[in-house]
């Protein structure tokens, strides 16, 4: 009677001991593993995790579908998800995202783009990012003070479901109308975020437009970077190049002058508050419902603060 009972206190201290080494799951749902801005960020909140024993990340990749990307935050849940971090594949579609996790009463952070706009998010849902608008006004006051006010220029845009890409566009335009009605928008065209597309659409405005063409402004670093090749190829040094989120190849292409300038996106800033958001969220702490992670404009006068 003693042997059994003593066997049965040791099973019950062994799954006792099994149940205290269980960690909490936080699903993380990217937009694209093959974004390489999206890659900054994640590795940024998987090393903040590092210096927790209790937490496991399981990272998903939508591939850019939104209907995949709703599926593996239902999956993410029904494994017992207790916080959910997602970067929206399409700002717009959101909603039985965010329903699901209130539905299953667990935290949801959205970083990088903002599915709310100018409204505050629902009890229990966060956005950590940057205010979009901002790096195309950057983008704008800087090219109106180099063209001195005067001159055609073309805008790549992102994909145009993404509330970045929206922001960033409007923030050029809106610049252009109230402190420099001599610049005209020739032209603006969807690139995808891609490089090899923001090339191949330069090359036709290269065409399209010849002397017309003072600058390109692109929604990010991979399409100005795709820009500023076409215009090499073509030889034509006179035109303006500007992207935004400082990846190291813009960083590389403001230091030899490729790129005139970029606009630093902190992923590393994104990724920490997002982080921070979820745990803050998980253990009770108050946190704020928006975290706005500033832009900073980088061009040869301060590059070398960013190598």
């Amino acid at each position: 009677m003693k042997k059994a009972l003593l066997i049965l206190v040791v099973l019950l201290l062994a799954a006792g001991a099994a149940f205290g080494q269980q960690k909490t799951l936080i699903g993380y749902v990217c937009t694209n593993f093959n974004d390489t801005f999206q890659g900054y960020i994640m590795n940024e909140f998987k090393g903040y995790f590092a210096q927790f024993a209790q937490y496991t990340v399981e990272f998903q990749d939508a591939q850019e579908d939104v209907v995949k990307q709703q599926d593996q935050v239902n999956n993410l849940i029904a494994k017992g998800a207790k916080a959910l971090v997602v970067v929206p594949v399409n700002t717009s579609a959101m909603a039985p995202i965010t329903a699901a996790a209130q539905k299953a009463k667990i935290p949801l952070v959205y970083v990088n783009r903002n599915p709310f706009g100018a409204k505050a998010p629902p009890r229990g849902v966060y956005y950590v990012g940057s205010p979009e608008v901002t790096a195309g006004q950057m983008q704008a006051d800087a090219l109106g003070q180099l063209l001195g006010g005067q001159g055609g220029v073309c805008i790549l845009m992102g994909k145009l479901d993404n509330e970045g890409a929206i922001g960033r566009t409007r923030g050029n335009e809106d610049t252009f109308k109230a402190k420099f009605k001599g610049i005209k928008v020739l032209a603006k065209e969807t690139g995808n975020w891609q490089r090899d597309q923001g090339m191949s659409i330069t090359e036709n405005w290269i065409t399209t437009y010849g002397p017309q063409l003072k600058a390109v402004l692109a929604n990010n670093d991979e399409m100005a970077l795709g820009a500023a090749q076409a215009l090499r190829a073509a030889r034509r040094t006179d035109v303006i190049v500007m992207g935004v989120d400082a990846i190291p190849d813009a960083r590389a292409a403001v230091r030899n002058g490729t790129l005139a300038a970029t606009v630093l996106q902190d992923a590393a800033g994104q990724g920490r508050g997002a982080a921070e958001a979820a745990v803050n969220a998980l253990t009770g702490k108050t946190h704020p419902p928006i975290t706005n992670v500033p832009f900073v404009y980088i061009d040869k006068n301060n590059i070398a603060k960013y190598p």
